[in-house]
């Protein structure tokens, strides 16, 4: 299984694509994409909008997670990322790859085992659960390798409750 994870941000978008065999995950990819704040807000959306497009083509990932958007006290901000993770979005379902939201607290839920885990905690278990020679950077990277972790997890328990289920009804 390739998952694709997704930091939404308009200046920084992070992206992790996973593959995970049902015994262990490999980093693929990460990085970011980034738009420059003298762009127009419309072009900036193009280039998040093609970016993702080109790691779906490049890795045909069965699944794209990415992380529910935070609202906090600035409405603009949150706007502004709920444009860019539209973009993002938008190419996920034009590719009609499977598509799942998680908050930041099952993220760090799934990756840490802890829900108010700290940004350091996350990024080391990462680290860990990647195999990885250091923390990925920058934070926005490593940040959506942790939602398709989460993903990896919960798709991995919604297999194993399946095949409960299944046998259950014969």
């Amino acid at each position: 299984m390739v998952i694709l994870g997704i930091d939404p941000g308009m200046a920084i978008m992070g992206y992790g694509v996973i593959e995970y065999d049902g015994v262990k995950a490999r980093a693929l990819d990460y990085g970011v994409v980034s738009t420059p704040s003298d762009m127009e807000t419309p072009q900036r959306l193009l280039r998040i909008f093609n970016s993702v497009e080109e790691l779906i083509e490049k890795y045909s990932p069965d699944a794209m997670a990415y992380e529910e958007l935070f609202f906090n006290r600035n409405v603009k901000t949150a706007l502004i990322i709920g444009h860019a993770r539209g973009a993002a979005v938008l190419a996920g379902a034009r590719q009609a790859i499977d598509l799942y939201e998680y908050t930041p607290l099952q993220v760090k839920q799934a990756v840490v085992g802890y829900g108010r885990a700290d940004k350091h905690q996350v990024q080391s278990m990462v680290k860990l659960l990647l195999n990885l020679d250091e923390i990925p950077r920058p934070d926005d990277a490593a940040d959506a390798l942790a939602v398709a972790i989460c993903h990896m997890h919960s798709a991995q328990f919604g297999r194993k409750l399946d095949s409960r289920i299944r046998k259950w009804n014969e």
